[in-house]
């Protein structure tokens, strides 16, 4: 395990009060909605919105990330909510060999990493950890929020079809169903809003 990004990243929740019922990514609500619950691997699942919005409407989640703090937040609030039964919060290094099982989807919202991680080849793992007809659903900043721990004025972030390429899929196989670039007025930590960008790229497993 990276023990580098493991300090990095408790510490960035741990400077964070613990939420008691943090709110799902909205792009997770929109482009899920309407889909037949089955199982779902959350990448990064950070304060535990996703997977708990998730595990509501019938999903049943594994939820992994590289920091123990929020796998232990997620755990306690899936207990305190009922969920238990519908949530696994395991710390997992995505640097590591991918974890097995096969999903109906899988979620990464947001893995941006100031630390190394070779983001293309644990998204592949993903699409290939897919049962036919199943779902990666890759959500990542467009833009910088003011309240963002990376303000780098020369970081680029890639167009969804872009990422798409980095991954490397056959198309006849896992053909891109949406790569689209969406606008929305986003809430910060502290309570601040701002316009943001977001980019949406949803590749189904066909064969």
């Amino acid at each position: 395990m990276n023990t580098e990004a493991v300090e990095f990243w408790d510490g960035v929740y741990e400077a964070r009060a613990a939420p008691t019922d943090p709110r799902p990514n909205v792009r997770l609500t929109e482009a899920v909605t309407g889909l037949a619950p089955g199982d779902v691997l959350d990448l990064g699942c950070g304060d535990g919105g996703d997977a708990l919005w998730l595990a509501r409407q019938g999903w049943r989640v594994t939820a992994l990330d590289i920091s123990a703090v929020a796998v232990r937040r997620l755990a306690g609030l899936a207990h305190a909510h009922g969920l238990a039964d519908r949530v696994t919060a395991e710390r997992h290094d995505l640097g590591d060999p991918f974890p097995p099982g096969r999903f109906d989807l899988v979620c990464a919202h947001y893995l941006h990493t100031p630390l190394g991680l070779d983001r293309d080849a644990v998204l592949r793992a993903a699409a290939h950890a897919l049962r036919l007809g199943g779902r990666l659903l890759v959500v990542d900043h467009g833009s910088t929020a003011p309240w963002s721990w990376n303000q780098d004025p020369g970081i680029r972030y890639p167009a969804p079809r872009e990422v798409a390429a980095g991954i490397g899929l056959d198309p006849a196989r896992w053909p891109v169903e949406r790569a689209d670039v969406l606008h929305r007025t986003a809430t910060g930590p502290g309570g601040q809003t701002a316009e943001v960008t977001d980019h949406l790229l949803v590749i189904r497993r066909t064969a």
